[in-house]
């Protein structure tokens, strides 16, 4: 498949997917981009447009990243792995290995079912089927990246037929025997994962993603099929988040697509005093003062800095708290503007806690960056409390699984590993393989020079445990030592 970029930016996205893949395309996001920062007489116009260019930067970026992937994964008309037109399940229906470059941060223990619905011309009905022995889980995620309902195992969903319905569709009748399900916008991203049990279980895992449909209700009950196109478009469009004041042009176009729930009305107020909002687009607005216009371009320049900042400060405040990781099971945030943009660049679509908690670490307990050069050890003393299971994989700084001569990408609570007596389970991180066949068994290949992170992923964590996990008092990813 072809690959061709729009808007002019090359630049990558990290994501912990949880159970699934994270599905940024490389372009979408706006990270490793520079941005010479010119200098003007930073007057009160300016300053004002760069204050609240940066708050209103931070608040719509989750909208604009959503946007820009929407546009990159339904570029094409029929179905390539995860990319493919709207309305319909598109399937990663192999093994994710190292040369997996479609995705980041893309799971080894599991296969996604992506799908993108256009509610616009009316309600869906998303059929799941009986799903017996695998873990499933099929999260819908709305433009402000809100996790407003998750199906699945651990939401012990039955299987059935699901009728979405937008805001505009409230008075529509559904058939019998269907479930009404309420969204608050005409655009969902539904993000699914089936649980692979190795290569063998390829087969199985097909059988059930074939299961997952998607049927306009005015087609329900009849044989349907969604029609072929005249020509197919095989070609990938990357699309990317813009790095100047045209940020909230396009801002201004998805707030008018998807209005913002009230809770963020005095948000909003504020960025209208800079010409900020629904329908607006600052950027061809002669009214607006030209040094508040610079301020804004400033401040669309500085955030992909600023957002560093912040992902370093969760990262800092997690640090203590759960040895060494940033932990967190998010997908809903209200009006906390600022985390919701920074797991759009770490976890765009993360699930919500009672589906998964994922823990990154991208150093060792010391502080010190993970370098494929050294060598480390986790020792888990005890499993993570989940009703599912549990997985450890590394990552290069990529976000892609690191090529290793042996193939082996990642740990799972059903992998066959040496115990010790006591029943812990020591994990070798390194580049060369063990000289001890037992140490071999645990040993995950990194890469000689290279940095690397840590994802550990909880499935279904115990509804009891989720807490005291996420505050530090429970259960905690064990510790990244360093073997000098």
């Amino acid at each position: 498949m072809d690959i061709e970029n729009r808007n002019g930016t090359k630049s990558r996205m990290y994501q912990i997917i949880g159970i699934i893949l994270v599905f940024l395309i490389a372009g979408v996001g706006v990270f490793g981009q520079t941005n010479t920062q010119e200098q003007y007489v930073k007057n009160d116009n300016y300053n004002k447009g760069y204050k609240l260019g940066l708050e209103a930067y931070i608040y719509g970026l989750p909208l604009l990243v959503t946007n820009a992937t929407f546009q990159t994964m339904t570029s094409v008309n029929v179905t390539e792995g995860a990319f493919g037109p709207v309305n319909k399940f598109n399937n990663v229906r192999v093994l994710n290995t190292a040369g997996s470059k479609e995705v980041v941060a893309t799971s080894a223990t599991n296969l996604s079912s992506i799908a993108w619905l256009d509610l616009t011309d009316g309600p869906i009905v998303l059929h799941i089927p009986e799903v017996e022995d695998h873990l499933y889980c099929l999260a819908l995620i709305d433009p402000y990246t809100e996790n407003l309902v998750t199906f699945g195992t651990a939401s012990k969903t039955r299987p059935g037929d699901y009728v979405i319905v937008d805001p505009s569709q409230k008075n529509v009748l559904i058939p019998p025997g269907t479930q009404r399900i309420d969204v608050d916008y005409s655009r969902i991203w539904i993000i699914g994962s089936t649980q692979l049990k190795g290569p063998e279980d390829i087969t199985n895992v097909n059988k059930i993603q074939d299961g997952y449909t998607l049927t306009p209700l005015s087609q329900y009950g009849k044989v349907y099929t969604l029609p072929v196109p005249s020509k197919a478009v095989t070609t990938i469009t990357k699309y990317s988040v813009p790095t100047d004041i045209r940020f909230f042009d396009i801002l201004g176009q998805q707030l008018s697509l998807f209005p913002p729930p009230a809770r963020d009305k005095e948000e909003l107020k504020k960025f209208a005093t800079v010409g900020i909002g629904p329908g607006l687009k600052p950027s061809q607005n002669t009214q607006i003062n030209s040094d508040t216009r610079r301020g804004l371009n400033d401040a669309v320049a500085a955030g992909p800095t600023l957002i560093k900042k912040y992902i370093q400060e969760e990262s800092d405040a997690d640090f203590s708290k759960h040895n060494g990781y940033m932990l967190g099971g998010f997908g809903q945030y209200g009006t906390n503007y600022q985390l919701r943009a920074v797991v759009s660049q770490v976890g765009l679509g993360a699930f919500t806690s009672p589906q998964a908690i994922y823990a990154l670490a991208w150093t060792d307990h010391e502080r010190k960056s993970l370098d494929g050069s050294k060598s480390y050890i986790i020792h888990m003393s005890s499993p993570p409390p989940t009703n599912e299971g549990w997985s450890l994989t590394l990552y290069n700084l990529k976000g892609a699984m690191i090529q290793n001569s042996i193939n082996r990408y990642a740990f799972t609570n059903v992998s066959d590993l040496t115990k010790n007596k006591d029943g812990s389970i020591d994990f070798y991180l390194q580049s060369e393989k063990p000289l001890d066949p037992a140490q071999q068994k645990n040993w995950l290949p990194t890469a000689n020079g290279q940095g690397f992170e840590v994802m550990w992923r909880l499935f279904a964590p115990q509804t009891d445990k989720i807490k005291s996990i996420i505050d530090g008092t429970g259960w905690q990813p064990p510790v990244i030592q360093f073997v000098p």
